[in-house]
């Protein structure tokens, strides 16, 4: 019951990290026609940043209180959110109310995993950095008996089935999102949450039986608000920065030293607190360090490639909302099989490092490919495309984080496990933003005048010019997010051959 709670959680907030983004033009039409389609970059990312900032912060609750208190509290702050996200009469009260939703959202998806790791039999911290769960870890991987291949662990069939949903959620959701829209109206996108959600906090209350813990840590609240502070002024600069402000304005110039010295004395804590939110030993593991900076760049590509095809083909190509959502089911059934056979494959035996790899050249070439999109491109291609990012992708979500999970200390798996999720949201929250500027920039500089969202409003020469300029705009971003791509490439061959289970923690 435990597994099915935690997967119905793992659902919930996925699905409504992008929910949004094949809903945006019946928000945006129904909330502010004229210049909402230049807030849907904030629409998307007020989710992210909040689920960001808030993430570091749940690690250490998870390490300290109790990874079932902290579920709770999370999953009843984001059926808040959504109650409130529903009821929004503004595009600016939707933001707020998603940014509300984003704190409890970030919690439940990295928190779950958490919990999913404990319900397998994973160690179970006692808040002792000598506990016996770390050593027993130890002892198991020296004497070989630790399953080093990974051969049937609960861990790693919560990890690899759980990173699959959430994958399948991601390609899911705008699907969702754009056919409650169409036939019900999007506010309930949001609704929907309310009962499903519910019953799963009941649930939880009732049947969700986790390790208690024996010993309470200090909460470094100091550093968990420098790392929001960090992130939130970064989002602003990208969102911001030669937009609405020059580069040069004395706010950006501001927003960009208060970033920079944030993160600093972010460092600066991180090094001296007694019991830091973010550990900085864990970067001294390549596996980690490598797996945190990919998790990152994969953010920041699969979250401008799923809004920037659903807009393409809504503003470009007239497909219905509901309708734009069905091009992402050949995403949902790649990630969803191959992530399957990859998790039984590095089960039996394989390296991790090898589908890392694989996955990431796979959506580089996806990526790429949507790059050459135009105003008549077959829409199979697209179908096709998106299938291809789904091979990629699959290969990525679930063994990223158990690649980190297996070289966490067990005293730290809620840091840890928060860790790689903070460097994802962060990624795919700056990747809707920086993404969202560089379609704004792009458009403005050729299209034929005025905001994107007024396309439909022209007529003739016009018109065509303004779809061709739109067209040249999101391949511009594709571009971008190929580039991406091939960085967590080259990260990806950096990584150590044999990273399961690893003693370098």
């Amino acid at each position: 019951m435990g597994f099915v709670l935690c997967i119905t959680t793992i659902l919930l907030a996925v699905l409504d990290s992008n929910i949004v983004s094949s809903a945006t033009v019946p928000i945006v039409r129904d909330l502010d026609p004229v210049h909402g389609v230049d807030r849907i970059a904030w629409l998307i990312a007020s989710y992210q940043l909040a689920a960001t900032a808030a993430l570091p912060l749940y690690g250490k609750l998870c390490d300290s209180l109790g990874s079932k208190n902290v579920f709770i509290g999370a999953l009843a702050t984001f059926l808040a959110g959504s109650a409130v996200c529903g009821m929004a009469q503004s595009m600016g009260e939707l933001i707020a109310a998603r940014a509300l939703q984003g704190i409890g959202g970030g919690g439940l998806m990295s928190v779950t995993m958490v919990v999913l790791r404990e319900l397998a039999g994973a160690p179970k911290a006692d808040g002792d950095n000598d506990s016996n769960g770390d050593r027993g870890r130890e002892a198991e991987r020296e004497s070989g008996k630790g399953d080093p291949g990974g051969k049937g662990d609960g861990s790693d069939r919560g990890g690899n089935i759980g990173g699959v949903i959430a994958g399948a959620g991601m390609a899911l959701g705008p699907w969702i999102g754009g056919t409650l829209s169409d036939h019900a109206g999007w506010r309930w996108i949001f609704y929907v949450n309310l009962p499903v959600g519910i019953a799963v906090l009941v649930a939880a209350f009732a049947l969700l039986k986790l390790p208690a813990r024996t010993t309470r840590r200090r909460i470094d609240f100091l550093g968990a608000g420098l790392a929001a502070a960090f992130s939130t002024t970064l989002l602003l600069v990208t969102e911001w920065g030669g937009q609405q402000y020059a580069w040069s304005s004395p706010l950006i110039a501001g927003l960009l030293a208060t970033a920079v010295l944030s993160l600093g004395l972010f460092l600066w804590r991180q090094v001296t607190a007694a019991e830091p939110i973010l550990p900085l030993s864990l970067f001294t593991v390549r596996a980690m360090r490598n797996g945190f900076a990919i998790q990152g760049l994969v953010g920041a590509a699969m979250m401008g490639s799923i809004v920037y095809v659903m807009i393409y083909l809504q503003v470009v190509r007239g497909v219905a909302a509901s309708s734009a959502g069905l091009f992402l089911i050949p995403m949902a059934v790649g990630m969803a099989v191959v992530g399957l056979v990859s998790g039984r494959l590095v089960a039996a035996g394989w390296s991790q490092k090898t589908f890392v790899v694989s996955g990431t050249v796979v959506a580089s070439a996806a990526l790429g490919l949507l790059a050459t999109l135009t105003t008549d491109t077959s829409l199979w291609t697209v179908r096709g495309a998106m299938l291809l990012m789904g091979l990629g992708f699959g290969q990525l979500v679930g063994q990223l984080i158990q690649l980190v999970q297996d070289t966490a200390p067990a005293h730290q798996l809620g840091v840890a496990t928060t860790g790689v999720r903070f460097f994802q949201t962060l990624g795919s929250a700056l990747g809707a933003a920086v993404f969202g500027t560089v379609l704004s920039r792009v458009y403005a500089s050729r299209g034929p005048g005025g905001p994107a969202g007024g396309i439909s409003e022209l007529t003739g020469a016009a018109h065509q010019q303004a779809l061709h300029a739109f067209t040249s705009s999101t391949d511009v971003v594709f571009c971008c997010a190929t580039g991406v791509m091939l960085v967590a490439v080259f990260l990806a061959t950096r990584l150590p051959g044999a990273v399961v289970r690893t003693q370098e923690a």
